[in-house]
């Protein structure tokens, strides 16, 4: 631990929220599809920006054709909900057209995520904010 993260930021520059489990207690895995709705005014809190990154079983960025290993703030083409909330697709095959700009892209197989909170303000650092369930889309 102590060798992999010699140079992590302190809590006041950057928070971390690791999920390889959805809200149901399930294991994610790219043989399903996911969703995660920001209620409007309830992205991350930050002074900075925020990412929800994808990671490979291995904790490796995982491949696809679109080169996308993250999405958040610094994505400029995210599409918000006409209630002002945000929607993130979370998903191995390509959603269609209207989900695109939303869409993170996984691996066929298991996979985790970190968002990441650069610049948290304090109700994230004192866990009164936290990010919505990971939800599975029913088949």
């Amino acid at each position: 631990m102590a060798k992999s993260n010699i140079f992590e930021n302190g809590v006041d520059e950057t928070s971390y929220i690791f999920a390889e489990h959805d809200g149901a207690g399930q294991r994610l895995s790219g043989a399903h599809q996911y969703s995660l709705t920001f209620a409007k005014g309830q992205t991350p809190p930050v002074t900075g920006f925020w990412s929800l990154t994808m990671y490979d079983k291995y904790h490796f960025f995982a491949p696809n054709a679109l080169k996308r290993y993250s999405t958040g703030t610094k994505n400029k083409s995210l599409k918000y909900n006409t209630d002002g909330s945000l929607t993130l697709y979370v998903q191995h095959d390509q959603p269609s057209a209207d989900k695109l700009d939303n869409w993170l892209p996984a691996p066929a197989g298991e996979f985790a995520m970190t968002l990441r909170a650069y610049g948290p303000k304090p109700e994230l650092v004192n866990a009164s904010w936290a990010p919505p369930a990971i939800v599975r889309a029913a088949k």
